[in-house]
């Protein structure tokens, strides 16, 4: 059975083994666990049941794990996209005041969406058809947003009446305990410690519980919280999604879900030296597992679900075989009964976590254009829009749009493809129906 396994994920070929797969795995996990505890966390601002949030972080991941391992046999996790979920919060449920049942009605439809275009390969069409620069500043927008939250959550920024936001206060302890945790996960994240993110956290925890900034529960472990509160809302609610705004909301879902899934999978599958002369093999089968594991998760009551960039520290270990990802999903399963541990992990716990997010997603800036006006004005108000606006699809609104006509003035007009004016229409319809709700 053994030298089956190996044999089905290419172990040979690759040049890899069951210790290194393993050790990947492991490393991938923890340096992605946090999402069980960040994603209820960000979701339970929108009145969802963080225990229930919490089981369906674990088993959605778990499955999107064993899929993207052995159906597409990448060493690339899934789990619950950052970002998405802030979105999902913070603009759709705070922003837009619509009832997280709904909008986890919207994850459903939009999921599905996301299947038939990926099995009419319309998904790659429209992802082509958006130039690489404004991918870049979507994924590193999307980053200054969580890292803008995670600055908030933390107590290090707060709102100001004469500069609008202002340096939080250094007199209390929590927010201390942001400051503590942030400087130990940069040491980490700098010495190249494995999970460095996940390490932080532990530590910070062990320190709140040490000072009496965080109370501890009265247990560690326990049985896996009930599905109950969000198991099928997604689809009995599908009906509510009957307005022009809620199509919009259903339309960002899938829009931010194409730039941040495809994005990491093309960038891990480089790294994993997957890609061969500048063809990406089974493409078409992880592209299928994401699509796949995003209705899984919001049947069971998560965010938007996608391929996790964390995937990087598992394959700079070793990590070359599906084998990878299903000892991910496997410690997924693990995890789900580690729910008590949700009363320690506080916001200013989760902070750090974010503001590094942050700072990785940052680095695509570095694949811009800045040199040519016309492609960086778009750019950047697609970066700053994001978190200045507190609403992540504002920003890609503000970029698309104006990239058809700095183009134009440009003289570059005919380089714009169909798609990317019909996306400007679309977002000009989207700002208008915001505004006007």
């Amino acid at each position: 059975m053994g030298q089956k396994i190996a044999s089905y994920f290419q172990f040979d070929e690759l040049g890899t083994s069951y210790k290194k797969e393993f050790l990947a795995g492991l490393t991938t996990f923890i340096s992605m666990v946090y999402i069980l505890f960040v994603n209820p966390n960000v979701l339970g601002v929108s009145g969802m049941d963080k225990g229930a949030v919490f089981t369906a972080t674990a088993l959605a991941s778990a499955f999107g794990c064993f899929l993207m391992g052995i159906v597409a046999r990448y060493p690339i996790a899934i789990s619950a996209s950052l970002g998405i979920n802030a979105f999902f919060s913070y603009t759709v449920v705070l922003g837009m005041k619509i009832p997280w049942q709904t909008a986890l009605a919207g994850v459903f439809v939009a999921s599905i969406l996301f299947m038939i275009l990926t099995a009419f390969k319309i998904r790659e069409m429209v992802v082509d058809a958006i130039p690489r620069d404004l991918k870049m500043a979507i994924s590193a927008g999307i980053g200054l947003f969580i890292a803008f939250i995670g600055l908030s959550d933390g107590g290090l920024v707060t709102a100001n009446k004469s500069t609008i936001v202002g340096l939080g206060s250094l007199h209390v302890g929590s927010t201390w305990l942001t400051i503590i945790g942030l400087i130990l996960t940069i040491i980490l994240m700098s010495a190249r410690v494995p999970g460095a993110i996940f390490i932080g956290m532990v530590i910070n925890v062990i320190i709140g519980l040490s000072t009496g900034l965080i109370h501890a529960p009265s247990q560690w472990l326990s049985g896996v919280p009930s599905l109950k509160p969000t198991f099928g809302v997604a689809l009995m609610n599908v009906g509510h999604i009957n307005t022009l705004q809620l199509a919009v909301v259903v339309l960002t879902f899938l829009l931010v879900t194409f730039f941040d899934t495809t994005g990491t999978l093309v960038g891990l599958t480089e790294q994993a030296g997957i890609v061969k002369n500048n063809k990406i093999p089974r493409i078409g089968r992880a592209l299928a597992a994401d699509s796949t594991t995003m209705v899984v998760g919001s049947l069971l009551g998560t965010s938007p679900m996608g391929a996790f960039v964390e995937s990087s520290a598992g394959i700079a270990v070793g990590g070359r075989s599906g084998f990878t990802a299903v000892v991910v999903g496997i410690f997924f399963l693990l995890g789900s009964f580690l729910s008590p541990l949700l009363t320690v992990i506080t916001s200013q716990v989760t902070a750090p976590a974010l503001i590094i997010v942050g700072t990785l997603m940052a680095q695509s800036l570095k694949n811009i254009h800045w040199e040519k006006f016309e492609v960086a004005a778009p750019a950047f108000l697609i970066l700053v829009g994001m978190p200045l606006t507190y609403s992540i699809s504002d920003g890609i609104a503000l970029g698309f749009i104006t990239y058809p006509l700095a183009m134009i003035a440009a003289k570059r007009g005919k380089e714009v493809s169909a798609i990317m004016y019909g996306l400007a229409v679309v977002f000009v319809i989207f700002l208008w129906i915001l505004q006007a709700s």
